[in-house]
């Protein structure tokens, strides 16, 4: 399964790395790709075995950091 997320608050790779270790840590999560948008609205893809509740990715990239996951 594949899903893309939309994450606001992410300005440079360390974001972008944070946030992938976290949602890598979730049961199932196969890979995650990051679009960064410096400052913007980065595309988060997610490649997982099973469906993933919206919430638990929501809760992981908030715990990277100062980041939300904006329309999940």
């Amino acid at each position: 399964m594949k899903k893309t997320y939309s994450v606001t608050g992410m300005t440079c790779g360390h974001c972008a790395g944070a946030v992938t270790s976290e949602i890598r840590a979730l049961d199932g999560v196969r890979e995650v790709e990051v679009d960064l948008v410096a400052g913007g609205t980065s595309s988060v893809h997610v490649t997982s075995d099973v469906p993933l509740e919206d919430a638990a990715v929501a809760t992981a990239v908030d715990e990277a950091g100062d980041y939300a996951v904006v329309d999940a």
